[in-house]
């Protein structure tokens, strides 16, 4: 019998109980029923797979189709987690473009949600994704899709007015629809106040350990990548099987041991 389906007013709920959400990313049906086995609530089909799965140097690379490809992968496998499709680059370029491609990923992929990075620049966006009864999922900090204009993959938010438009952005975020916020390499103290603010959950990555729950990229946390970020843990170390590693990924974020110090920023 499959278990109860995890949705939008779950993740709300878990956040009110004080319950620590665990995400990771998930490109196919073998992982995804791995995932799943180990209690992790929500799945994230990230464009990430440009990386982890193509070789290319950056997310840019990858099309809607191809999203929509991995991400109907993952719908056929899954029971009971949530599941959010990353929009790719330039997919949302305009409010109407926006709907369309959230709307495929939706049809098409099989997403319970979608994830777009970007603050006040994509508030008409997500007000018309959202007006279309479509989840939406925002992205703040470190945007990786943006990483030409930032000058490379570095923490954001150390400085005093970055951390105060981030804040802002977050909370204009929220009111213009969006049910969940992905905060990427931020201080630690900024994501505590961030999902403080909020109502919605707040996911860190590399955002310290006061964030409503914990994403990684699979293939990260599995210690496949041989120059991973600092905010990854290797959960594969020790013998440990692929499933064994993944249940002690969540153990580690429903328990508030992960991310530890050495993974967090200042």
């Amino acid at each position: 019998m499959s278990k109860q389906s995890i949705t939008v007013r779950s993740l709300i709920e878990m956040k009110s109980a004080g319950e620590k959400i665990s995400v990771l990313t998930s490109y196919d049906a073998s992982f995804t029923r791995l995932i799943e086995a180990a209690g992790i609530e929500v799945i994230l089909v990230g464009d990430s797979l440009g990386m982890v799965i193509q070789g290319q140097e950056s997310t840019l690379p990858v099309t809607l189709d191809e999203m929509i490809y991995h991400t109907r992968n993952v719908a056929r496998a899954r029971q009971s987690v949530l599941l959010i499709a990353d929009m790719p680059f330039m997919s949302y370029r305009t409010p109407g473009l926006a709907m369309e491609s959230a709307g495929r990923l939706m049809k098409e992929g099989g997403a319970h949600m979608v994830k777009l990075e970007g603050g006040a620049n994509q508030l008409e966006a997500i007000r018309q994704i959202s007006s279309q009864g479509i989840p939406v999922c925002g992205h703040l900090g470190l945007l990786p899709q943006s990483v030409h204009k930032l000058g490379g993959y570095r923490v954001q938010g150390r400085e005093q007015q970055d951390a105060s438009q981030i804040r802002e952005d977050a909370r204009l975020l929220q009111e213009a629809g969006v049910d969940l916020l992905v905060l990427e390499c931020v201080p630690d103290s900024l994501a505590a106040q961030i999902s403080s603010d909020l109502t919605i959950p707040v996911i860190g990555i590399g955002a310290g350990v006061q964030c409503d729950g914990q994403v990684l990229v699979l293939y990260d946390m599995l210690g496949m990548n041989p120059h991973p970020p600092r905010f990854v843990k290797d959960f594969l170390q020790s013998g440990r099987t692929i499933q064994e590693a993944l249940q002690a990924y969540a153990d580690a974020v429903k328990e508030g041991s992960f991310p530890a110090k050495e993974h967090s920023f200042k």
